[in-house]
């Protein structure tokens, strides 16, 4: 006969605190890199309004693209951490809980396991815990596989997409703008011209 030994009996709360402090450390990471990004964006926005030449506004718009599917990479890949630790904060409750009914007293112990129905009522519902905690972690990745594989590449990588356009719309609205006050200017220092 082949007796399973529980991984959970050898588990240490140190060991779970690791754990959850290498992914928070993991999730600043990524936390850290979208903020880059971002400023990045924000910088190559300004440029592409400033910029006369349509090829170099088309390649910063195409930058931008670029960064901003990278930051939804990274937003999912910070939820999915976000997940995990929640569940290893759980695991550690879990464990401070047995740590707590082991330092109490023998009385009060005999008193909780002499429920019997209350007793299995509980380790059901920590079961079904732990199952559906780890069905949502693979669910989760499973949902990523499915999306990864739906995806089409874009046959026109070089041409303008309809985010390209819009971003170069953008450009070009702030360029129309800087014309109407160059030309208001021009037409006021005029005037002042003729009254003098």
């Amino acid at each position: 006969m082949c007796f399973r030994r529980n991984k959970f009996k050898k588990l240490t709360r140190e060991d779970v605190v690791d754990a959850i402090l290498k992914l928070s450390n993991d999730q600043k990471d990524i936390q850290n890199r979208i903020d880059s990004n971002n400023t990045e964006i924000v910088e190559l926005k300004e440029k592409g309004r400033a910029e006369k030449n349509r090829e170099l506004r088309l390649l910063y718009a195409k930058r931008i693209n670029a960064m901003q599917a990278e930051n939804q990479q990274f937003v999912r890949r910070a939820m999915f951490l976000v997940h995990n630790i929640s569940m290893l904060e759980r695991l550690k409750q879990a464990i401070d809980d047995n740590q707590f009914f082991d330092k109490t007293s023998a009385a009060s112990l005999g008193n909780l396991l002499s429920d019997q129905v209350g007793l299995s009522k509980f380790l059901a519902e920590t079961l079904q815990k732990r199952v559906a905690s780890e069905d949502v972690l693979t669910g989760a990745g499973e949902i990523f596989d499915q999306f990864d594989s739906m995806y089409e590449p874009n046959e026109t990588i070089y041409g303008k997409n309809m985010s390209d356009d819009e971003l170069l719309a953008t450009f070009e609205e702030v360029d129309d703008v800087e014309l109407v006050i160059d030309a208001t200017k021009i037409q006021k220092d005029s005037q002042n011209v003729d009254i003098k």
